[in-house]
């Protein structure tokens, strides 16, 4: 295992990439050879008892390699990139003064962005005003809602699928709030000071069939290995209901709706596969947005030995 990082290094590695592209076992393999910790860059990861469907690392996995940002709160509860920033900034500076490399792996690249090129102000949620866009929308549908968006802030909703219902709520709950739209406001704004002389790897796929392919096999196991009865007792909780963000991650929200009904197991399954398809989408999207990221094929065989030897070099 050769010496972590020295003072004149960057201040962390992030390891970026779409869903099932092999992140978390290219981390694992990076920890045999360098000193390290993970900071989880992952938006579901941080609910403790969503784990099967977020193909969280498991308990052997945490215990070979500190793992941080996982399992830190109740899916009752809200995180955002702007707390993400804070904890990964603070995390930081925690892992460096150790003498370990902190490496930023996951695939939520809002967070990602907040940390690295910093947050616009925005004022806080209402949860009154939320709570009455959430009824609206369970009146007449997240659509109608996102027509609405389009009319007061076109620009914000040319960039939003019909049924991001957590974005359009923001959005409309921002215009509400403020008189403003959020377009406006954003491009009004100066960014505050984000982290920088961070570098990005990312591990994005040569032959996008190659990770459909992927996505498949992992959405199959996933319902395999019990991801149905984990989100069964998820929703026997009293606390939890559908409309919580937690409960909206690809998967949960499928499997939810089955157990509520709406379509039978052929069709959670058919329909969970096309969500982290889109998703997967999504996020390849947002990385070739970074154009200084370093791009190696996550379909290759030695993908995790091309991101050590892009680490060797950012550390020289």
């Amino acid at each position: 295992m050769t010496a972590p990082a020295n003072a004149g290094g960057p201040p962390a590695v992030m390891l970026l990439g779409p869903t099932a592209s092999g992140k978390t076992a290219a981390a694992l393999a990076l920890a045999r050879w360098l000193p390290l910790e993970v900071i989880s860059v992952d938006s579901a990861l941080v609910y403790r008892g969503l784990d099967i469907g977020t193909a969280k690392p498991d308990a052997a996995e945490r215990a070979a390699v500190p793992h941080h940002l996982i399992d830190i709160l109740e899916p009752t509860e809200a995180y955002s990139a702007a707390r993400f920033a804070a904890d990964a900034s603070r995390l930081i500076d925690e892992i460096r003064a150790r003498g370990r490399l902190p490496l930023l792996v996951g695939g939520t690249l809002l967070y990602a962005r907040a940390l690295v090129d910093g947050l616009h102000e925005l004022p806080q949620a209402d949860p009154a005003l939320r709570a009455r866009l959430e009824a609206q929308a369970d009146a007449k549908g997240w659509p109608a809602l996102h027509r609405r968006l389009a009319a007061l802030d076109p620009v914000t909703a040319a960039r939003l699928a019909p049924g991001d219902a957590q974005r359009i709520q923001r959005a409309l709950e921002i215009i509400e709030t403020t008189g403003e739209p959020l377009s406006t406001l954003l491009a009004r704004q100066a960014r505050a000071r984000g982290l920088a002389g961070v570098p990005v790897i990312s591990m994005e796929p040569a032959d996008r069939a190659g990770l459909h392919a992927r996505i498949a096999q992992r959405t199959a196991a996933m319902f395999d290995a019990g991801l149905l009865d984990e989100v069964a007792a998820l929703r026997a909780r009293p606390d939890l209901h559908a409309g919580l963000p937690a409960m909206r991650c690809v998967g949960y929200r499928q499997a939810w709706e089955h157990l509520d009904g709406v379509y039978d197991a052929a069709t959670m399954c058919e329909r969970a596969l096309a969500a982290t398809r889109q998703l997967a989408k999504r996020q390849l999207t947002w990385l070739r947005a970074m154009p200084a990221r370093q791009v190696v094929d996550c379909l290759s065989p030695d993908a995790a030995t091309r991101v050590r030897h892009l680490i060797e070099e950012l550390l020289r």
